[in-house]
């Protein structure tokens, strides 16, 4: 199996050891650097309809990197686009759900597929309709957010609410729901005019046993920060 470790820091690098004949897939434009015995090539993983999926609905590359060490042993390095932690997660016995934007890095033994929420629910009932990612098969991937990482152990009874903008992955175990204002009254009008006043976005509710990483940075707040700063348009 391939050897994934991180470097040192608060905004590491991947770094991946492979014998002859193993491969990986990463995020495109993830690799920084890479041995000569190594090959990199594009990859749609799990074909036209899957990639397609991934890259309308959660953000994510239609094409992915694939290296394969073809001519003996090799190590890689890899990053994520934004400046921030990674975590590396073990596939087999959990199995993991992913928001957009996440995945960096797995070995090829790991599948990840888009899977839908109905949408009516978070219409009308003020609970959550999206699209998220999720792991099957066996072996490493990492995942990566903006900021730093810190990883949530959930026990039953204690149904935190966190931040969409700050969840990264969960045990695919978990129960949870999506909804946009912790509010436990009001329809979707209500709901969201509370959401607007006091600043609060969608929220994650959990429940169950299992594992949330969170990070400490949110892509769109910070983006909306840097534009008011900047004086460019909303």
């Amino acid at each position: 199996m391939a050897d994934f470790t991180l470097t040192e820091g608060q905004d590491p690098f991947l770094h991946v050891s492979l014998q002859q004949g193993e491969s990986i897939y990463a995020e495109r434009d993830a690799m920084v650097m890479m041995d000569g015995t190594l090959d990199l090539s594009g990859n749609m993983q799990g074909g036209l309809l899957s990639g397609i999926a991934r890259r309308l609905v959660a953000g994510e590359s239609l094409f992915t990197q694939k290296i394969v060490a073809t001519r003996g042993p090799g190590d890689t390095l890899l990053s994520q686009v934004v400046p921030g932690q990674l975590h590396v997660f073990n596939v087999g016995q959990r199995q993991f759900k992913l928001s957009d934007g996440a995945f960096l890095a797995a070995e090829s033994t790991v599948d990840i597929k888009v899977r839908t929420q109905g949408i009516g629910g978070a219409l009308f009932g003020g609970t959550g309709g999206f699209f998220i990612m999720e792991t099957s098969g066996q072996g490493k991937i990492c995942v990566g957010g903006f900021g730093s990482l810190f990883l949530l152990d959930i026990k039953h009874g204690s149904n935190p609410v966190i931040d969409n903008g700050h969840v990264i992955a969960w045990d695919a175990n978990l129960v949870y729901e999506m909804t946009m204002s912790t509010s436990r009254s009001g329809g979707m009008l209500s709901n969201l005019v509370s959401s607007q006043t006091s600043g609060e976005g969608l929220v994650m509710k959990f429940a169950g046993e299992g594992q949330v990483l969170v990070c400490s940075r949110q892509r769109k707040g910070f983006a909306a920060w840097l534009r008011q700063q900047i004086g460019a348009p909303q």
